[in-house]
Parts: C-alpha cells; sequence; structure tokens
C-alpha cells in the first residue's frame, strides 16, 4: 500500500510540475515590443524572447519517464534474483 501511495504522490507531482511550467516564458510579457526595425539596425540590441516551455516540459516529462523505467527494471531484477 506503501508503494501504490508513493507512486501515485510522484506521479501527481510530475503532472503538477509539467502543467505548471508552461507558464515559464524567454520574454517578459508585460515589456513594450521593441520597434520595428530597431534588432539589428544600430547595434546588438536584442529581439523578442523565445517561448522555453514546450521544449523544457517534454524533456521533464521523457527524462522522468526514462528514470521510472530504469527503476522498475532494477527492481524486477532484484526479485529474479
Amino acid at each position: 500500500m506503501k508503494k501504490i501511495f508513493r507512486n501515485i504522490t510522484l506521479i501527481l507531482f510530475l503532472l503538477l510540475g509539467s502543467a505548471t511550467i508552461n507558464n515559464v516564458l524567454a520574454d517578459d510579457p508585460t515589456a513594450p515590443p521593441s520597434p520595428p526595425g530597431a534588432h539589428g539596425s544600430s547595434g546588438n540590441e536584442p529581439g523578442n524572447g523565445a517561448p522555453i516551455d514546450g521544449g523544457l516540459s517534454i524533456l521533464l516529462v521523457l527524462g522522468a519517464a526514462y528514470g521510472a523505467k530504469k527503476i522498475y527494471a532494477v527492481r524486477k531484477k532484484e526479485k529474479e534474483a
């Protein structure tokens, strides 16, 4: 019963984490936009930021799934031995 509760808690934690990470953006949404033609025309001015939330959440979910698979394989191997 402890293992089931721990697994459910872990899954909920991962799902909530991946759902809330979508709010992370590389650009400040309250900042006013740059004037047109400003980027690159007068030096090294930064352009608009790129959102990093989609790729980051996918990497986190895939990493968690890979870790869970490795843990499952190790525990299965221990039970067989």
